[in-house]
């Protein structure tokens, strides 16, 4: 598998620094069924991490709790200096309001225009007048390169376009920490090379720390700073680009050559999933 080289950054590596997320010992579970297990991550102030894993993995997951919209089953994550689990939900509010998210399908509203989804988290969280809030989504759109775009309606868009216009939403009240879902997926590979791009030239401009949620390989290797392996629920390892290709780990290997793994089956434990309640 080849891999493409990371694009050189406008800030360097000198911009990550304390930590801005962390997770600790998290444990989550749907019932009888064990999710994550005992997560430990890191996320520094300026640094882009990519989470990674196959299907199943608990990538989503872990998402969700970074969000705040789940609770754990133990363990804790801290975002920004604060328990996101102990917040009440004013000041759970607050803190989102320092984090975006691009989520994946850029769930724009079909009913508002861009430039009305893009100002939304402005009407929603601000007292700005309409003037302010016009010219700070226009801001966010030069950003994007989607200037002059703002009075369509997100049918009328590109693919490309709805990721990039779910990026200006995400940041268009500048937030600390930005979290993108999948932000490649669906696109072709010139498209999403220019997604690529942008969350780096994002991270260059904003100094935002960015966690990025992907299964695209060739991304995960153009943008990281550190890329984190999930498999079955836990950190297979939590490392360099560089270190996370070279890792011995047979399971890593397999993910990243699209190794498909058969998995070994007890011929009693199999009887038993197909009989136990009939037999």
């Amino acid at each position: 598998m080849t891999h493409t080289s990371r694009t050189p950054r406008a800030d360097g590596e000198a911009a990550v620094g304390e930590p801005v997320i962390t997770v600790e010992h998290l444990d989550t579970h749907f019932g009888e069924r064990q999710v994550l297990a005992n997560v430990d991550l890191t996320v520094r102030r300026g640094e882009i991490l990519v989470i990674m894993g196959g299907s199943g993995s608990g990538k989503s997951t872990l998402l969700n709790h970074l969000l705040g919209l789940l609770r754990p089953s133990a363990g804790t994550v801290r975002i920004l200096g604060h328990d996101i689990n102990a917040l009440d939900q004013v000041s759970l509010t607050d803190l989102r309001c320092r984090m975006g998210v691009a989520f994946q399908g850029g769930a724009l509203f079909s009913s508002m225009t861009v430039g009305e989804n893009i100002m939304l988290p402005l009407r929603e969280h601000t007292r700005l007048d309409a003037r302010t809030m016009r010219i700070m989504a226009r801001l966010k759109m030069e950003v994007v390169n989607l200037a002059g775009f703002e009075d369509l309606m997100p049918a009328e868009l590109s693919g490309g376009m709805v990721k990039r216009a779910a990026f200006a939403r995400a940041i268009v009240m500048d937030p600390a920490i930005l979290f993108c879902d999948e932000p490649s997926a669906g696109l072709d590979p010139v498209v999403a090379s220019t997604i690529d791009q942008l969350i780096l030239d994002l991270r260059a401009a904003f100094g935002m720390t960015i966690v990025v949620v992907t299964h695209e390989l060739e991304s995960a290797f153009t943008i990281a700073d550190r890329i984190c392996v999930l498999d079955q629920g836990r950190v297979r390892i939590l490392d360099t680009p560089e270190n996370v290709r070279a890792s011995p780990d047979v399971r890593v290997q397999a993910l990243l050559n699209r190794r498909i793994e058969t998995p070994e089956v007890d011929p009693e434990s199999y009887l038993q999933r197909l009989t136990g309640d009939i037999l």
